[in-house]
């Protein structure tokens, strides 16, 4: 089984985040990039394939030369290779397109895409991938076994859990439950050192639409102040619930 995990490049969260350029560019400087959360479940999953039924791992993002590092974290993980598309990911249609290329193009029986990245938070890739492909798609996935061309999903749905059968080629979007958060692998000393001497794949993009645009970006507005009432103050709690937030 060939299995290609989407990786993306994303600010780990903990990063203070500011915009430059009249706040239409997200500013890079002193930001810690990281594998994508969800994109890192469906990694150890992957990994979990490839050591019980010998599948072969490939990971793959759509960046500049910046993402390498991130790249070569997900070899050090376990992958067996890394491709990167040597293109800006302007949207989400756009990455889609270049991933859906490299995917027709290696012959891969099941991709794992994270079902969002933490940065943009589009939720859109593992679909319009699928979509383009015309390959068997599961979002929300929180379990996944694969026996030969078959493979058996657990998605969360509102107010559950749904079991689909599917056959392979099959596009996931992976989310936290697909592995346990214990169970994520550290690079070991033996998988940072293969990493560093790993070969990345770089393929050039292929002409594609790109559909939209980010034109601003606006930080939340600051809280405001937070009053505290005594636990037995219950007319000044409802004086301020009805005169001030003004929802009672």
């Amino acid at each position: 089984m060939k299995i290609l995990v989407c990786i993306s490049h994303v600010p780990d969260t903990t990063s203070k985040i500011n915009f430059v350029n009249g706040d239409s560019e997200f500013d890079t400087n002193g930001v810690q990039f990281v594998i994508n959360p969800n994109d890192e479940f469906g990694l150890t999953r992957a990994i979990w394939f490839q050591e019980q039924q010998g599948a072969t791992v490939t990971v793959a993002n759509v960046g500049g030369p910046e993402t390498e590092p991130t790249l070569r974290k997900a070899i050090a993980i376990g992958a067996n290779e890394a491709i990167r598309i040597n293109a800006n990911p302007t949207d989400g249609f756009y990455v889609a397109q270049q991933l859906a290329e490299v995917i027709k193009t290696g012959g891969y029986d099941l991709i794992i895409a994270g079902k969002e990245s933490l940065d943009y938070n589009g939720g859109m890739v593992p679909g319009m991938i699928a979509g383009i492909l015309g390959y068997n798609f599961v979002t929300s996935c929180v379990g996944l076994t694969v026996d030969g061309a078959n493979a058996t999903a657990i998605r969360e749905i509102d107010g559950g859990k749904e079991t689909l059968s599917a056959s392979l080629p099959l596009v996931i979007g992976s989310q936290k439950g697909l592995v346990e958060e214990k169970d994520l692998r550290i690079p070991n000393m033996r998988g940072i050192m293969t990493a560093r001497t790993k070969v990345i794949n770089v393929v050039e993009p292929i002409a594609a639409n790109v559909n939209s645009k980010a034109t601003q970006f606006e930080k939340p507005a600051a809280k405001s102040a937070v009053k505290l009432v005594a636990a037995d103050n219950l007319d000044e709690l409802i004086q301020l619930l009805h005169n001030e937030a003004k929802v009672i």
